[in-house]
């Protein structure tokens, strides 16, 4: 989840949220542009001050409750990353172009943690822990950390899993002045997501191919990764209807098959699915709601 991910879930629960950052909304396109001039470090200290500017000294609670959902994600992301890089034994990542992605990765997902944290400040929520977790979700996954096949299909189902959240936040933003940039910050998350499924194709030798995007599974359903235990990530992702008509064959173009028609479009998740997603994840007791 990233910052535009969080405004419009604010705006969920605040529909004035852009109002009370400047009523000409021009403060959001100054925001998205400083990360051009600012280092990661520096982040939460900006996004906190644009929160501050927005409420004053007080945060609504639903807002707070917003901004703990999504520092809740970012623990797990940077926790399966970070454990896999830095745990005993460590993943065998190879060495060189995969290690060097992993660790970028890790690294984006720490940024994250932290900028949320400076934006929350006291309020927000406490860590969670390694210990919270629970990445072989309950026995599925048991070799997570140990093969570094199954680490890789794992960590697509988180990355598909982003995207799919974001898509479906995205429309929200038509018609506002930080579409393009948000879509510029948008991309480089799918990319994360394409180079996953790129390092899968290379560890199978090509034998195996994902594509860059969610397509149909080997059997046309809707579960592309080959991993049937994660199903739930791409539910939905097999429909050809888009505004209600089926564009399968549309306008006589036979071309237009059912596999070409998933691709062109990636479905929303909304919240409800993403937290039984994270759930599957995190220990009894630690579990989000």
């Amino acid at each position: 989840m990233n910052i535009v991910n969080i405004l419009e879930e604010i705006e969920k629960v605040d529909g004035e949220i852009y109002e009370r950052l400047n009523p000409r909304r021009a403060a959001m396109k100054d925001f998205f542009n400083m990360g051009k001039k600012i280092t990661l470090a520096a982040m939460p200290l900006a996004l906190g001050s644009v929160f501050q500017k927005a409420y004053g000294q007080s945060t609504p609670q639903a807002v707070t409750d917003v901004l703990n959902f999504a520092l809740a994600l970012e623990y797990l992301e940077y926790n399966f990353y970070n454990h896999a890089l830095a745990g005993t034994p460590a993943t065998p990542i190879p060495a060189g172009a995969p290690l060097a992605a992993i660790t970028l990765i890790r690294d984006h997902e720490l940024a994250h943690v932290n900028l949320l944290k400076g934006a929350l400040g006291s309020a927000a929520r406490a860590p969670i822990a390694y210990s919270d977790t629970d990445f072989t979700a309950g026995g599925t996954f048991p070799t997570v950390f140990s093969d570094y096949g199954t680490f890789l299909a794992v960590a697509q189902g988180f990355e598909d899993t982003g995207v799919r959240a974001y898509k479906g936040q995205a429309g929200v933003l038509v018609g506002n002045t930080v579409l393009t940039t948000a879509l510029q910050i948008h991309s480089v998350e799918a990319r994360h997501a394409a180079h996953i499924r790129a390092m899968r194709t290379a560890l199978s030798g090509g034998t195996t191919v994902y594509k860059p995007w969610v397509s149909l599974g080997s059997a046309g359903q809707a579960n592309d990764s080959g991993v049937p235990q994660v199903d739930k990530v791409y539910a939905g992702e097999d429909t050809t209807l888009q505004a209600g008509v089926n564009i399968v064959g549309i306008n006589g173009n036979a071309g237009v098959t059912k596999a070409v028609a998933v691709e062109c479009f990636d479905e929303p998740l909304d919240k409800a699915s993403v937290i039984e997603i994270a759930n599957l994840f995190l220990q009894p007791g630690k579990k989000l709601s």
